[in-house]
């Protein structure tokens, strides 16, 4: 007899921080960090903050620069299921790819249910559209979890970004990534995100084509739940046989909120996957 089961409780089985160790006290955390990274940053000259990419109140970005000459931007998208969280919590994660001399950006983005996933897709392509115009040089792209399906969308054939700037995009780096959203009508965080069958097949990568040229890798903790580690699995291999440049990475004794924790190391195998060759 098999020993698959179905997934029973899909509340439970996209929940994190109730199997994270003192998982409470990680976003007091990285307010903390932030907050201290931006001053420093800030009183360097070397912070730009609330630039605006658009009208909203959540249109907004903050730009990191390094200590010289850039050799392109990083644009990290964050994370908290689309509807929590912004762009504040997270400027120390910029230190890795400054440290490597890359300019780093960090945008927010209107959450639900205020906006639908398909209208957050579209305020982060131009997000990325108005830092590409400011900004020259390559792009790279990396995202945490909700912000890992993003930037993952981002490099759809059909994704709403001009072609120039499609072209400047060398390599997205998806962590901890939500790729196939059909599971997550089944949970009760629909009742804020408001998908159905259709939006979620149509912002699903998985169910997409990749825009052809893509490299992308596809990065998670290995203790994280094991949906997340089945959505990073699950798009390496798709896009791969589409004709993508995949890698897929698990990294050992990680979980879904310090997975992000080496993007501050320039010398972690994390920055090195996103700045690499």
């Amino acid at each position: 007899m098999s020993g698959l089961q179905a997934i029973a409780d899909w509340d439970d089985a996209y929940s994190n921080g109730a199997y994270i160790p003192g998982g409470d006290a990680y976003p007091a955390r990285w307010a903390e960090l932030a907050a201290a990274f931006r001053a420093e940053l800030s009183a360097a000259s070397r912070a730009e903050l609330d630039l605006p990419y658009g009208e909203g109140a959540r249109e907004r970005y903050d730009l990191f620069r390094p200590d010289g000459g850039a050799k392109g931007t990083v644009v990290f998208v964050h994370g908290g299921y689309w509807m929590a969280f912004d762009k504040g919590r997270w400027s120390h994660l910029a230190a890795g790819a400054l440290a490597r001399g890359w300019t780093v950006a960090m945008p927010s983005y209107t959450l639900c249910p205020e906006s639908r996933i398909v209208g957050i897709t579209r305020q982060v392509a131009r997000a990325v559209e108005t830092i590409a115009r400011a900004q020259p040089g390559p792009l790279r792209l990396t995202g945490h979890s909700a912000g890992g399906h993003l930037v993952s969308r981002l490099a759809c054939a059909d994704a709403p970004l001009p072609p120039e700037v499609q072209g400047r995009v060398e390599h997205v780096v998806s962590i901890s990534g939500l790729h196939d959203l059909r599971p997550l009508l089944n949970t009760r965080m629909n009742a804020t995100l408001h998908l159905d069958e259709a939006e979620a097949a149509a912002e699903s990568p998985v169910l997409l084509r990749p825009r052809p040229g893509t490299r992308i890798t596809c990065w998670a903790g290995a203790a994280e739940r094991p949906e997340f580690v089945r959505q990073t699995e699950l798009l390496a291999n798709i896009w791969r046989g589409l004709g993508a440049a995949t890698e897929l990475r698990l990294a050992d004794g990680r979980h879904h909120f310090d997975v992000i924790d080496d993007l501050a190391d320039p010398e972690s195998e994390l920055v090195e996957a996103l700045l690499g060759p």
